[in-house]
């Protein structure tokens, strides 16, 4: 991948200079912020890099229960999608096979508004967990790194 950033399938991170950690992020005409909070030493300029991963999360599922429900007829309101991530000790976690380990834990509570049936929440819930970034986060990922001159 070459460092530019007029390809549109294509996100360009570099330093902004404006702190220590602060990041400039190019995706196509969109730029943003990520900074790392202040009890890390940042300057809590922009969110963190989990506060994305988190938002990736939230919009994927939002957005996958909104045209589902768009599609099949269901009268969905509105979509919230509250998320928390934490590190935990994998004792706290009966399928760990290291107990001195941490694993990432991601919480996702999801508020549907409207008129809804409880068995269209239930498929709600289903859908939810079938968005793409979802399955993702939950399948095995590969990463290729290059560096370049």
């Amino acid at each position: 991948m070459e460092e530019t950033n007029n390809q549109s399938d294509q996100v360009v991170v570099s330093e902004s200079g404006k702190s220590h950690f602060s990041q400039q992020i190019v995706i196509g005409h969109h730029v943003l912020t990520a900074d790392e909070p202040l009890a890390n030493g940042g300057n809590d300029l922009g969110p963190s890099p989990y506060d994305f991963l988190l938002t990736a999360l939230g919009t994927c599922t939002s957005m996958t229960l909104r045209m589902y429900a768009d599609l099949k007829n269901i009268p969905l309101k509105k979509v919230t999608v509250n998320l928390k991530h934490e590190k935990i000790h994998a004792t706290d976690c009966a399928e760990c096979e290291n107990s001195d380990a941490k694993i990432d834990h991601i919480q996702r509570v999801i508020k549907l508004d409207g008129d809804l049936t409880t068995t269209q929440r239930e498929k709600l819930l289903e859908i939810a967990n079938k968005c793409p970034v979802h399955r993702t986060l939950t399948s095995k990922i590969h990463i290729t790194t290059h560096m370049v001159d």
